[in-house]
């Protein structure tokens, strides 16, 4: 209580809920996004690998679905825990939000509800039909678990883009009203930053799938099985890293007509400038920036599709409208830094692969795609970040204020330390079982008893002598 009476005082009249709240929402939606990425684009990679294992008779890609079905298991599970409990913090800060605009977000939560179970149901189906279902109808399995991944973060996407461009309702004397549930799934605005989301995870999912099996090769494991293990992934990633430039952008040219504090932010731009140059690095300190390099001309071109169309400066917002400018222009020029380093490398490999040389066996080629994973969760963080401070201070652009959806609760600094012991739990577990599964695969034990389960205990000579002599 103590903590709780200290952070109050700093957070001046701000309700007491409202700091732990932001903080539970970036701590819990930071950790299950990767979670959700697993979920959107590890399927799809599964199926290339099962289905190339069924119809061209490939055993190693057959024992890569296998291993990665397993591995997709342990996730899923995890997930679900993250995903309740984000479920339940939606209703517990923002009472504020949910309250008066249940019924607007009730039919998209439904729905990644039902696209929830349905990917259980066939993961399970899935998991345990080895052996047991035909192989081609086995194989079409993981349809309706792909199927169901992508459309569930749908849902959870369009709630985001209808905070973003809210409809769906009318506000009459401060009260909503002419609800229309599914004009929020069917928002304008879902479409891009769905498609955004959804090839962001086929980069995190691409690099980091693949550079597991490059930190393999690196070890010596130069075997058909790493080499099939690096490279489906890495034909996902490179696709999704080569397409997402150009989503972004369109999703961007969208944002200087709907939001364009959040764009000003983005570009860090203070005045109105036509054309706008764009802004490299820099920071805002004592209001001016610093440390950064213009390119003139481009910021227009980038951002607005134009070559004098200028970029809205901040000087035109009212400071209580204002993004944190800093946390959502370095966030935003992270993302898409990575962003462009990934495309150009994979750019390079498959020019160069093109070309007759196998840059998969090269050393430093093999150390970048070790790095490349956590480049690309890094430049999913990014993004998510720039998209939602970006917006504040709205929980809805322009209809409610973050700090008046939050509650008075400063108990719920409490709640935040326990789901910070539960994500540390979750995620100290997960390294483990996968550790474990992976050290017993390399032994040789590809048939496990389970996902995750113990090694099963040699029967004693005794034992099996009292029962042959029963």
């Amino acid at each position: 209580m103590v903590l709780a009476e200290a952070v109050q005082t700093l957070a001046g009249n701000d309700p007491a809920g409202l700091l732990p709240a932001r903080e539970q929402m970036a701590l819990s939606l930071g950790w299950h996004i990767v979670l959700a990425a697993f979920g959107v684009a590890f399927p799809a990679m599964i199926f290339v690998a099962h289905w190339r294992g069924v119809y061209r008779n490939d055993d190693v890609a057959l024992g890569l679905a296998k291993r990665w079905g397993k591995v997709a298991a342990v996730l899923f599970a995890i997930g679900a825990v993250s995903g309740t409990v984000l479920s339940f913090e939606m209703g517990l800060l923002w009472p504020g939000l949910m309250g008066p605009f249940g019924d607007v977000l009730g039919l998209p939560f439904a729905f990644e509800g039902l696209a929830f179970f349905t990917e259980a149901i066939f993961l399970g189906l899935y998991l345990y039909g080895w052996g047991r279902i035909p192989a081609k109808r086995h194989l079409l399995m993981l349809l309706p678990i792909t199927g169901a991944g992508i459309f569930g973060t749908y849902c959870v996407i369009a709630v985001n883009a209808w905070m973003n461009m809210p409809v769906g309702f009318r506000m009459e004397d401060g009260n909503v009203v002419d609800i229309k549930p599914w004009a929020v799934l069917l928002n304008k605005g879902s479409v891009l930053q769905f498609a955004h989301m959804w090839v962001a995870a086929y980069m995190v999912v691409g690099f980091v799938v693949a550079g597991v099996y490059a930190a393999g090769m690196l070890k010596g494991r130069r075997d058909r099985h790493h080499r099939l293990g690096f490279t489906i992934p890495l034909v996902f990633a490179s696709v999704a890293a080569v397409l997402q430039p150009f989503v972004g952008h369109l999703l961007g040219l969208r944002i200087a007509d709907r939001q364009p504090a959040k764009l000003a932010a983005f570009e860090l731009a203070l005045e109105t400038e036509s054309p706008s140059p764009l802004r490299l690095g820099g920071v805002l300190i004592d209001g001016e920036p610093r440390f950064f390099v213009d390119i003139p001309r481009i910021g227009s071109i980038i951002a607005r599709n134009s070559l004098t169309k200028p970029v809205e400066g901040l000087n035109t917002i009212p400071p209580e409208d204002r993004p944190p400018v800093n946390i959502t222009h370095l966030a935003f020029q992270g993302m898409v830094g990575i962003g462009t380093l990934l495309m150009v490398a994979v750019l390079i490999y498959w020019l160069w692969r093109w070309r007759g040389h196998d840059l998969s066996q090269n050393t430093w080629v093999l150390r970048f795609a070790v790095i490349a994973g956590p480049l690309a969760v890094v430049a999913l963080e990014a993004g998510w970040v720039a998209t939602e401070v970006g917006r504040q201070p709205w929980v809805v652009y322009n209809v409610l204020r973050t700090r008046d959806a939050a509650g008075d609760n400063p108990d719920l600094w409490l709640l935040l330390v326990a789901t910070a012991i539960l994500y540390t739990g979750l995620t100290v577990g997960a390294v483990i079982v996968l550790r474990s599964m992976a050290s017993r695969w390399r032994a040789g034990e590809e048939d496990l008893p389970s996902p995750y389960g113990p090694e099963p205990e040699p029967v004693r000579a005794d034992a099996s002598d009292s029962r042959r002599s029963s």
